[in-house]
């Protein structure tokens, strides 16, 4: 069949709408169509340098059209949710941790199923897809059973999108790993979708202190609304100091969502004995350092991927708090159009808007 799709002809370069041909569904594939789909920083990132001509997208949702003859968990009709996918066999998968995928890397970021094939051409060519389990900047998606959550036809399918990676990473990198006492500090370094998801769950985990830190104080002033009790512009430096005046002791947990050495070196050394800090961000930083005796007194940085979650249970538990109004994510939400995608990048680049959501 053919579907629109938001083409990257060279790594760098705008995404051109254009045609593009799908395989029918393998046996544990379906055919989702596409109803929304979130802009992620890790679109952008790996738009910078990824295989063309490539699909990028993955924080799609959409209606099932078609199931595979071994699929069983959803149907022709069910709404869904997407995110990453997984093998499903390998040790992390079967003990619930499908985020650590020992064939994460491959299934996820190799633009191609297990076997090396694509779903996707274009005029002939073989195109790179497969992007998280989606490749969903595309009007239909054939995607692995796995990377698919049925979710509530009731729910809102244009809000849902963004559950499948940036909501959840944030959220989850707070409830399943950090997983704060009521009482207790956070420090989120950052202030885009991902940071104030952590926010939002810092405050729903009784965090008495939850300091949002950004350079953008419209950003920082819409963290205030959705539960920071304090923040801190760092654009102008003196972050830590600032961080040591509201904490004196330490803060008990930080989470990095920048991706920059010098963001996290501040956030590890804002750590108090015990102290935790999360790093989700994917950045422009290809290393990261910091003094040695930052990390004495018990201190630790785990490293985080999708919030440590297993989507088929954590995204209907975060759709469920956003329906009750405990996790009002669609207040940062801006919606534009499919076919105004590299406007839509531009505004994310700017920092125009907390989330993009493109919508078919």
């Amino acid at each position: 069949m053919r579907a629109t799709a938001a083409l990257l002809e060279q790594a760098g370069q705008p995404f051109v709408l254009t045609e593009v041909e799908l395989e029918e569904p393998r046996p544990d594939e379906v055919l989702v169509r596409v109803a929304a789909v979130g802009i992620c920083g890790t679109d952008l990132e790996f738009a910078s340098f990824f295989g063309t001509p490539a699909v990028l997208g993955h924080e799609g949702s959409g209606v099932v059209e078609k199931v595979g003859a071994h699929v069983t968990s959803v149907r022709p009709g069910d709404h869904v949710a997407m995110s990453f996918t997984s093998c499903g066999t390998c040790a992390l998968c079967r003990t619930g941790s499908p985020a650590y995928c020992r064939s994460f890397d491959a299934l996820n970021f190799s633009g191609r199923r297990p076997d090396g094939s694509t779903a996707v051409t274009h005029e002939g060519r073989e195109v790179n897809a497969h992007f998280l389990g989606q490749s969903s900047f595309a009007g239909h998606v054939v995607a692995p059973e796995r990377a698919v959550v049925r979710i509530d036809p009731s729910l809102d399918l244009l809000r849902a999108g963004p559950f499948g990676c940036g909501f959840q990473t944030g959220a989850g990198g707070v409830l399943n790993v950090l997983q704060p006492r009521p009482g207790s500090s956070i420090a989120v370094f950052g202030a885009g979708a991902v940071g104030v998801s952590a926010v939002i769950a810092a405050a729903l985990s009784g965090c008495e202190v939850v300091a949002a830190v950004d350079v953008n104080p419209a950003k920082l002033e819409a963290a205030r609304g959705f539960g920071a009790t304090h923040t801190v512009d760092s654009s102008a430096g003196g972050a830590a100091e600032r961080l040591a005046a509201l904490v004196p002791e330490g803060f008990d947990f930080v989470i990095d969502t920048t991706g920059r050495e010098d963001v996290l070196r501040t956030a590890v050394e804002a750590l108090g004995p015990l102290g935790r800090a999360g790093v989700i961000g994917i950045g422009p930083s290809e290393s990261m350092s910091f003094e040695w005796r930052s990390i004495l007194n018990g201190r630790s940085v785990t490293g985080i991927i999708a919030g440590s979650s297993l989507p088929q249970l954590f995204l209907p538990r975060l759709l469920d708090l956003n329906a009750q109004g405990r996790f009002p994510v669609e207040k940062m939400i801006t919606y534009f159009p499919f076919e105004q995608i590299n406007e839509a990048v531009a505004a994310v680049r700017r920092g125009a808007v907390g989330k993009a959501v493109l919508t078919f």
